[in-house]
C-alpha cells in the first residue's frame, strides 16, 4: 500500500530514507492536501528504469512485427556465423 505523507514531513529525512528502503515502493508527497511530489530509494528506481526500457523494447519489437519487418531466425544467425566466422 502506498505511502503518503505531507511536505512538512521531509524534515524527518532519515525516517522517510528508511521507509522508502523498507517498503520497497515510492512515497507520495502532498502539498496542501494535493500530489506533489514522489519519492524512492534508488534501487528502486533503477528497477522502475529497467523495466520501463524493457517496455520499451517490447512495444518497438510488436510493431516491427505488425509492419512485417521480421527476419528469420535461422538465416540471421547464418548471417552472423559467415560474418563473424564463427
Amino acid at each position: 500500500m502506498p505511502q503518503i505523507i505531507p511536505i512538512k514531513e521531509l524534515k524527518n529525512t532519515s525516517e522517510i530514507s528508511d521507509m522508502c528502503h523498507k517498503t520497497q515502493e515510492p512515497i507520495f508527497i502532498t502539498k496542501n492536501g494535493y500530489g506533489d511530489m514522489v519519492i524512492m530509494s534508488i534501487e528502486n528506481y533503477e528497477d522502475t528504469i529497467q523495466r520501463l526500457n524493457v517496455y520499451r523494447e517490447l512495444e518497438i519489437s510488436e510493431q516491427q512485427i505488425s509492419e512485417g519487418r521480421t527476419k528469420d531466425a535461422r538465416g540471421s544467425l547464418s548471417s552472423m556465423r559467415e560474418k563473424y566466422d564463427l
